[in-house]
């Protein structure tokens, strides 16, 4: 799981968890737009190395606990 921000016109902060294993596609088109398996797209304030950043720390974190 990891932490995003909701992008949004007025300024205001909407952080949410995204299931890191549901992100099918990061695309930055300018605004960043993750796309999930079900076809459902979130634009979020973070770039796209950030998002893969933070799922790579996610998944590397998921091994040490095994």
């Amino acid at each position: 799981m990891i932490k995003l921000t909701k992008f949004s016109s007025h300024n205001e902060k909407s952080e949410f968890i995204l299931n890191a294993e549901k992100i099918e596609t990061i695309e930055e088109t300018p605004d960043t737009v993750i796309t999930l398996d079900n076809g459902k797209k979130i634009i979020v304030e973070e770039d796209m190395q950030e998002i893969v950043r933070r799922v790579m720390t996610y998944k590397r974190a998921l091994n040490k606990q095994f």
